[in-house]
């Protein structure tokens, strides 16, 4: 075996964030895959066009920094369960809108709750950290 250098993986921070955030979000999924039968990929797309403004497939992959093809196929899914519309921008051609569809409006209204109770749970287990998380993941975060 080579010599290698002296390295601590698990104190190592995009290893850690990496972990925890894997952990964090299939917590979630649990949830909501086994009542409702969407998948991550699906609650990433549902919930971005809910609280944005009619977004582009492109602003979803690069806001929840999934592949195109993850974005496209959960899109397609949500389509095909009645949930979204796409539609083809008016300005631009090359640009998928996607839009809540009344269904996916109620779906929505019965995933935030348990997303929030989710975060509760959370910010419960951090205690007043949390609010030292909150900011240290602003100082961390590319839009901060």
């Amino acid at each position: 075996m080579t010599d290698l250098p002296a390295f601590d993986l698990e104190g190592y921070l995009p290893y850690r964030f990496t972990v925890i955030a894997a952990e964090l979000s299939d917590g979630l999924a649990r949830q909501y895959r086994d009542r409702f039968g969407i998948s991550i990929a699906e609650w990433r797309v549902l919930v971005n066009v809910g609280y944005g403004e009619s977004p582009a497939l492109r602003d979803i992959e690069r806001r929840v920094r999934l592949e195109k093809s993850k974005v496209s196929r959960a899109a397609s899914r949500l389509e095909a369960k009645g949930y979204l519309r796409k539609e083809v921008d008016a300005h631009d051609r090359r640009l998928l809108r996607l839009t809540l569809t009344e269904a996916g409006a109620a779906l929505l209204a019965r995933l935030i709750p348990i997303a929030e109770a989710y975060q509760a749970e959370l910010v419960g287990r951090l205690g007043p950290e949390a609010t030292l998380l909150h900011a240290a993941l602003d100082r961390l975060s590319p839009r901060g």
